[in-house]
This record gives structure tokens, C-alpha cells and sequence, in this order.
């Protein structure tokens, strides 16, 4: 219990920006799931879905690195509460928008470019100030409250907003991500002092020359380089992976808005007990290897299963199986690059890392959607009853989709396979936390 007590002290202020940030979050998630079906409602096109995450992750992935540097030159708590209210206004927009039934996509588009144009620089900041909030010793058990978090916003999001689509409508939705932030955005104002770490003020020099400090550093340890790089190519395939999803269970048979929801729920849930899994296990042997069999397990079960059922439940089981053990890889990375990265270098290096791991989300959202209107789709619809693919992936709208998961499937469980034996990456084991 004393123990406990202890923790309970040091981790205070992080406590409650992670509590109300967690809010905050749930909101805007409710927000864009309840945008994507109204997009997908009304032109049933999973390219123009796909749309709403490019235009999101464009500007994200285009400007990272000068982020870094105005994250480390720049106030942590003021660039958190701006870019928060920026996404405010952006919700308050849709909202009016709606009530003149004047919204349409291209509205959204806008809106999804600025909203990611702030959280360029908003990320890294909100690192930083993790790291200036949490003793190191805690690096583990926070880095698995983190993704407790990400989890239980992956689990009551489809649940919630589903439930407030049904009986309200997505003013709703939209109103509560409007009071979560107000929450979030005033307990950070008044409640949570960030504090300054000595020796950790960013350097002057150049903006140019201080956004390359992060490349350099990663050019300079290849072992965390290449697990970016294995990172964006998993990233590429979990955008396909996105981008095809709703385009399939939305239109099958034993689909729907509430199967969608369901497999977003199981998501959830799978990722909700590998957080508290991770939060309360020891530190591994090997973080190295934590990391790639996660990945490996996750590549080569659920886009197999999607592709070959045919019904909630079945999806369900692949969406468990897949996201499970993504805790234990998120965890571990976390841990990995914060406690290998010194402070004074974390927002230049993770804006870094965000432009090399994140460039591939836009492309795989692109690529998802032409792969799923233009080229899985039209095959499926040209094949005669009774043909070895019909008999696998069914009939109709959706079938295509579900020929791209089989596809998505090889592809990522073969990119896994690569990476296992990187020199780089192994030498990471011989450094212990």
C-alpha cells in the first residue's frame, strides 16, 4: 500500500493530464467515427472515406520536422492548449455546418488538414512533456496507461457514438466533444504545472538546422532508424487495412453499422487487456524481441480471418487476435526510444520519427481505397458464380474488400520476416534499461 501511495505522489500531474486528456480524446474519436459513416452513408465510396485520414495525416507528415524544432523551442503546456482549441473550433464548424445542411466532404477535408496541421506540432510536445512529468522509473507502467488509454478509447468509441447516433443523432456526438475538451483544456490551464529539466532547453541555432538534429541522431543509431522504418511499412499495410474495413463490413451480408461497431468494440477490448497486461508485467529480457513478435502475430492472423468470414463474430475473433498484443509493442517501443533519446533532443527526434513512421498512412489510405473501388471490387463483380473466388469471398458489394485483407495479409506477415534479422536492430538487445 505504501508503495503504491508513492507512485500514486509521483505520477500525480501525469494522472490528471492523462485522465482528462483521455477524455478529450474519446470525444474527438466519437467525432470522427461518427463522420465516417455519415461520409460512407452518403457516397459509399471507400476512397472518399479513405480521404478524411490523408488529408489528416498530409500535413502531419509533411511538417513534422520543423515541428520538432518549435515543440523544443516553443511552451509545452501553451502549444497543447492551442492546438486543442484550433480542433475545438474545427468541431464548432461541423456543428454549425450541419445545422444549415450545408455540410459535405470537401468540408471535412479542410477541417481534417487543419486539425492535423496542429497536432504536427501538438505530438511532440505532448511527449516532451511526458517525459518532464514522469520519473524513469515509471516509464514502463506509464507507457502501458497510455495505451490503456488508447485502448479504452478504441473500445468505447464505436459503442458510445454508435449508441448516440442511434438515439440522438451526430449533433450529439459532436456537443460531447465540445464539453470533454473544455474539460481537458481547463484542468491543463490551471491544473497541471509542466516543470523546465535542466539541461534540457533546445539550443540556438537555425530552424533548419535544429529540425536536422533529429535526423542526425537517428542516422547516427541505426538500430532505432530501422524500427521506424519497419514501423512505416506496418503502418502502410494497417492503412489499407483502415481504409478497406468499413468498406467491407458496412456492406456485406452479415454486416452493418452495428458489426462495424462490434469489431471496433473487440478491437478495443483486445487492446484494453494487453494494456493492463503490459502495465502490470516486469520489464522483458528482450524489448527488441517483444516488439517484433507483436507485430508478427498481429500481421498474421486478423487480415486472414477477415478475409475469409462472413460474419461479425467471426471478425471479431481477428480483430482480438490481431491487436492484443499491440500493447506489449507500443509499450516497449515507448520505454526504448524515451529512455535512449536524450531530453533535450526528444520533440526534433520524435518529429523525425513522425515523418519517417507516417508518411506511408496517407499513401496506404490512398492506396486502400483506389485497391478497394478500382481493382479488388470490379474483379469481384466479373467473376461467375461458382468460380474458386466467389466461393471464397462471397458475392457483392464487400467481396472485393475481402479479397484485398488476403492480399494485405501475406504482404504484412512477409515484411515482418526481414526485419528479424537486422544486425541494427539485434544490437539494440545488448543495451539493457
Amino acid at each position: 500500500m505504501q508503495s503504491f501511495k508513492a507512485t500514486a505522489k509521483d505520477l500525480r500531474p501525469f494522472l490528471l493530464l492523462w485522465s482528462t486528456q483521455l477524455l478529450s480524446t474519446l470525444g474527438s474519436s466519437m467525432t470522427s467515427f461518427a463522420l465516417v459513416i455519415w461520409s460512407y452513408q452518403q457516397y459509399g465510396s471507400a476512397l472518399t472515406t479513405s480521404l478524411l485520414s490523408i488529408c489528416s495525416y498530409a500535413p502531419y507528415v509533411l511538417l513534422s520536422l520543423f515541428a520538432g524544432a518549435w515543440s523544443d523551442k516553443w511552451n509545452k503546456k501553451s502549444i497543447m492548449l492551442i492546438g486543442d482549441s484550433l480542433a475545438a473550433l474545427c468541431t464548432v464548424a461541423v456543428l454549425g455546418l450541419l445545422a444549415e445542411g450545408r455540410l459535405a466532404v470537401w468540408h471535412l477535408y479542410v477541417i481534417n488538414a487543419v486539425n492535423g496541421l496542429m497536432s504536427t506540432v501538438q505530438q511532440p510536445a505532448s511527449e516532451v512533456v511526458v517525459s518532464l512529468l514522469v520519473p524513469k522509473r515509471h516509464y514502463q507502467r506509464v507507457s502501458g496507461m497510455r495505451s490503456l488509454a488508447n485502448s479504452a478509447v478504441t473500445l468505447l468509441t464505436p459503442v458510445t457514438a454508435s449508441a448516440l447516433l442511434a438515439f440522438t443523432g451526430i449533433h450529439v456526438v459532436l456537443a460531447v466533444d465540445l464539453i470533454t475538451f473544455a474539460l481537458a483544456a481547463s484542468t491543463l490551464l490551471v491544473g497541471i504545472a509542466i516543470p523546465s529539466a535542466a539541461g534540457a532547453e533546445a539550443p540556438k541555432e537555425s530552424l533548419l538546422r535544429s529540425a536536422r538534429s533529429g535526423l542526425h541522431y537517428l542516422r547516427a543509431n541505426r538500430g532505432i532508424l530501422d524500427l521506424i522504418l519497419f514501423l512505416a511499412i506496418i503502418n502502410f499495410t494497417a492503412s489499407i487495412f483502415n481504409a478497406a474495413l468499413p468498406a467491407m463490413v458496412l456492406s456485406r451480408a452479415g454486416g452493418g453499422q452495428t458489426a462495424l461497431g462490434w469489431v471496433n468494440t473487440c478491437t478495443g477490448l483486445a487492446t484494453l487487456l494487453g494494456s493492463i497486461l503490459v502495465s502490470v508485467a516486469p520489464p522483458p529480457r528482450s524489448r527488441v524481441r517483444v516488439i517484433l513478435n507483436a507485430l508478427l502475430l498481429s500481421m498474421s492472423t486478423e487480415n486472414f480471418i477477415l478475409a475469409f468470414g462472413r460474419s461479425a463474430p467471426v471478425w471479431c475473433v481477428g480483430a482480438i487476435l490481431g491487436w492484443i498484443a499491440i500493447p506489449f509493442m507500443s509499450a516497449n517501443m515507448d520505454v526504448l526510444f524515451r529512455s535512449r533519446i536524450p531530453l533535450e533532443l526528444q520533440g526534433r527526434v520524435y518529429a523525425a520519427r513522425n515523418t519517417l513512421q507516417f508518411f506511408t498512412i496517407p499513401l496506404g489510405y490512398l492506396c486502400g481505397g483506389l485497391l478497394v473501388d478500382r481493382v479488388f471490387e470490379p474483379f469481384m463483380a466479373k467473376q461467375a458464380p461458382g468460380s474458386l473466388w466467389v466461393l471464397l469471398f462471397g458475392t457483392g458489394k464487400g467481396s472485393g474488400a475481402a479479397l484485398l485483407f488476403l492480399a494485405i495479409g501475406f504482404f504484412g506477415m512477409l515484411s515482418c520476416l526481414p526485419f528479424r534479422r537486422d544486425p541494427h536492430i539485434r544490437r539494440l538487445e545488448e543495451r539493457r534499461d
